[in-house]
């Protein structure tokens, strides 16, 4: 599986340099195999980029900005959907691949976790000592 990038070479927006190098050296970091694809000087990327958002991901004006990440044809998200998968260690996740070998258990869910806070929660009632007023009710 290749995930791709896709970028704008000849962007002046400096803010959209900043989260493509974010996006591309955190990429390097983890050594996940890439494909950076240019929208500035490919208008077939351009078009598959487009096309391949998500209606709901795209901002109001239509058209979504660089970097938009996919994997092969699955759409990933944008930077910062990648920005939060970064915080909450879950960027294989959020690309759609497997741990590397030697990495820690993925992340509980938020559900799991909450099913098991209330698991433990309904355990420490049953297991607490009765107070002498409840005694006497």
């Amino acid at each position: 599986m290749v995930i791709k990038v896709f970028l704008a070479s000849s962007s002046g927006s400096t803010a959209i340099k900043k989260k493509q190098q974010d996006v591309l050296g955190f990429l390097e970091a983890l050594k996940v195999d890439y494909a950076p694809l240019d929208i500035a000087c490919n208008e077939d990327n351009r078009m598959w980029m487009r096309e391949n958002v998500p209606v709901e991901k795209k901002p109001t004006n239509g058209i979504p900005l660089p970097p938009q990440i996919f994997n092969e044809e699955s759409y990933c998200g944008d930077y910062e959907t990648f920005f939060d998968a970064k915080e909450d260690n879950a960027v294989y996740a959020f690309l759609g691949l497997p741990p590397p070998p030697g990495s820690k258990k993925a992340p509980v869910k938020e559900e799991e976790a909450q099913e098991e806070v209330e698991d433990e929660e309904a355990k420490g009632e049953d297991d607490q000592p009765v107070s002498e007023e409840e005694e006497d009710e």
